[in-house]
């Protein structure tokens, strides 16, 4: 009600104030109407004051707006300029580029000119030069003709045949640097072609050399040996590491393992317990066992018996062992063991012959492959191999020296030249691959035949069971370079027509000799 009033009061005046004062029953009198002039005065007083107060307000925050308003204009206008400059800055520098390109390009204009004057200039003077040079060339054919009394065509086939010549004696120095560097890189790549070929093609010597068969008495005894459920063949497997076939081929099964010592085991143990008929899990363990035993003592047996052919003595016990374990395996279809008692007699006698230390020589060559008893568990050659296990077990420190450097590149010394010469001599000796002689024969006859067909060649002879070919040229036909070439030649058409195992060495030999009489 109050404010309704202040309302009213600020908009009719006193007069308004007045009339609703007596309108709500404030005039009852002189006095009441002076009280309610005073209130009313009061109150527009208030009013003023309060209208005032807004008006400043409001002027406050016109000013605060206009301000605010002013402050924004300004700032956009601010940002524009600074983006005007900006442009303006980047118009300025695209304007220096295409001035400085315009200035490159008139320059490369005029360096293209001047070349293209000098290109003019050079073939003017290259027609000069050629017309020149061949009219030289002319009176020199005629003033050459006149000389030497030789027509331009025999002067051509003369100079050929010298180009020829020249031709191929780069052609030969050529052909020895490809090779070295051929030499170079072969071991690596050929290493990788044969993993990959044994990988993927598994002959009959692998099937030989990695099976065994056993004969049964009868088939029902295949079913016996797989047991219930197959625990008699898992237990043999188990017991004896090696994997058990047992297939369609009738009263014959085969055992399967690259180890040969497990095999020989599995082998044993299969053959007693088909003769004895107790076949359960058990019996199978104590079978394997006892055939265990049994091959160890048939290893051992072995290495002693190579120990005293040789008269070695103070060898370690299980060095021994290790060594009767070659018994077992073979290496290009002979067996190591006696491939090693073999080395131990050669190298015992070429040590005798140079009057070095026989005793040493005869254990060396022995040892020397006894790493290949373990290689398939350790890694490293079986050189490296041999040598740690020969150290391991007390052995002298030259032996080791000479196992750990057999077959490998670098200084030895004198007894290992020997052991490694005795090594090579036993492999390549007739007989050694289990080559029959008259076929031995007839491809080393084969071989020089070939060789021998060359034109240049006096004499050829085979030499290393077949591993090398010596090839005695005509010095006064040959020369050096050709003799390179031929040494190439005889090569190829080897490895194109001949039959043969490895590599052949063509060695061609050309020597000159000078003889004269005293009279």
């Amino acid at each position: 009600m109050t404010s309704l009033y202040i309302l009213l009061a600020f908009v009719g005046g006193f007069g308004g104030a007045l009339l609703l004062a007596r309108t709500m029953g404030w005039g009852g009198g002189n006095a009441s109407e002076s009280e309610a002039e005073a209130e009313a005065q009061t109150i527009l007083d208030g009013a003023k004051a309060e209208a005032e107060e807004l008006q400043k307000a409001a002027e406050v925050k016109g000013k605060e707006l206009a301000r605010k308003i002013k402050s924004n204009a300004d700032n956009a206008t601010r940002d524009r300029k600074a983006a005007l400059t900006k442009q303006k800055e980047e118009l300025s520098e695209r304007e220096k580029d295409l001035e400085r390109q315009k200035k490159k390009s008139k320059k490369f204009e005029k360096d293209l000119e001047k070349r293209e004057r000098s290109i003019e200039g050079r073939e003017k003077n290259a027609d000069s030069m050629a017309a020149k040079a061949e009219n030289a060339l002319t009176d020199a054919k005629d003033k050459l003709e006149h000389v030497a009394q030789m027509t331009a065509e025999e002067a051509q086939k003369q100079l050929q045949d010298l180009m020829v010549a020249d031709a191929r004696r780069v052609a030969a120095d050529g052909v020895k640097s490809i090779q070295e560097e051929a030499e170079a890189t072969a071991s690596a790549k050929s290493r990788e072609i044969i993993a990959t070929a044994i990988q993927r093609y598994a002959g009959e010597f692998v099937a030989e050399r990695t099976v065994a068969t056993i004969p049964l008495p009868s088939d029902d005894m295949k079913g016996r040996l797989i047991g219930r459920e197959g625990r008699n063949i898992r237990a043999l497997e188990a017991a004896a590491g090696i994997d058990l076939i047992i297939d369609d081929t009738s009263e014959l099964i085969t055992v399967s393992c690259f180890n040969p010592v497990r095999r020989e085991v599995a082998r044993i143990a299969v053959g007693k317990l088909v003769a004895d008929g107790r076949i359960h899990p058990t019996r199978i363990e104590e079978v394997v066992a006892a055939a265990q035993k049994e091959v160890e003592g048939v290893c051992k047996e072995a290495g002693e018996q190579a120990v005293f052919d040789l008269g070695l003595h103070r060898i370690h016990p299980d060095l021994v062992t290790h060594l009767g374990r070659l018994k077992f395996r073979s290496s290009a279809a002979s067996n190591v063991l006696q491939h090693s008692i073999e080395v131990g007699y050669l190298s015992g006698l070429l040590a005798a012959e140079l009057g070095l230390n026989v005793k040493m020589a005869r254990r060396a060559g022995l040892l020397h492959a006894i790493g290949k008893t373990v290689d398939h568990q350790v890694e490293g050659s079986y050189a490296e191999v041999g040598a740690q296990l020969a150290r391991k077990h007390g052995e002298n420190p030259n032996v080791c020296e000479i196992i750990a450097k057999h077959d490998s590149d670098g200084p030895k010394s004198v007894l290992a030249h020997i052991v490694e010469g005795a090594s090579t001599l036993s492999n390549a000796r007739p007989g050694a691959r289990r080559e029959v002689l008259a076929t031995y024969i007839k491809r080393l006859e084969d071989l020089e035949e070939l060789a021998g067909s060359f034109e240049g060649v006096h004499k050829v002879y085979a030499m290393q069971a077949g591993r090398e070919l010596r090839v005695m040229v005509h010095n006064d036909k040959l020369s050096d370079g050709e003799a390179r070439l031929l040494s190439r030649d005889i090569a190829t058409k080897i490895e194109q027509e001949a039959t043969y195992a490895g590599s052949v060495r063509v060695v061609v030999i050309r020597e000159t000799r000078a003889s004269d009489y005293a009279q």
